[in-house]
């Protein structure tokens, strides 16, 4: 095995890690919000950037993009969403075309009581996975990350 070898196999390494990581966070993050508030994680994430718009709204390419979702799947769940009262959509006055989405009073309330468990759970299992020595350098990665931004 080459030097070139060894660099695709460390960053293929830390690759696994990182999706093992993730894989973690999203399983308990899954839980939690599912049991305490009646989300999803991606529902969580909606609700969370549509919060920090601080009562404005949020184009629908904007929204897919901070949920990491096809425009398809950001259509669906807005519309379960909006289903459930918590956020509405406006069509933008300038664009007929263009979709606006914003929270809802019963949204911004729920998102409210699901934050400290988000919040609560995501401390707990990177204090467990920082636990684990193969993913306690990932872990201090993103407590290095969180003291920069």
């Amino acid at each position: 095995m080459g030097i070139a070898d060894d660099a695709v196999e460390i960053r293929a390494r830390g690759w696994r890690t990182m999706a093992a990581l993730h894989a973690m966070i999203e399983a308990e993050l899954e839980r939690a919000l599912s049991t305490e508030a009646g989300l999803s994680v991606v529902e969580y994430t909606v609700l969370e950037a549509l919060s920090r718009q601080d009562g404005w709204h949020m184009r629908m390419q904007q929204l897919a993009r901070a949920a990491a979702l096809s425009p398809s799947a950001t259509t669906r769940l807005v519309n379960r969403l909006e289903d459930r009262g918590l956020l509405i959509r406006i069509l933008c006055a300038d664009d007929r075309r263009g979709i606006y989405t914003e929270l809802t009073p019963s949204g911004q309330k729920l998102y409210e009581r699901a934050r400290p468990v988000h919040d609560e759970t995501l401390e707990r299992v990177l204090a467990d996975a920082a636990e684990q020595p193969e993913l306690l350098p990932m872990v201090e990665a993103l407590h290095d990350v969180a003291r920069v931004g």
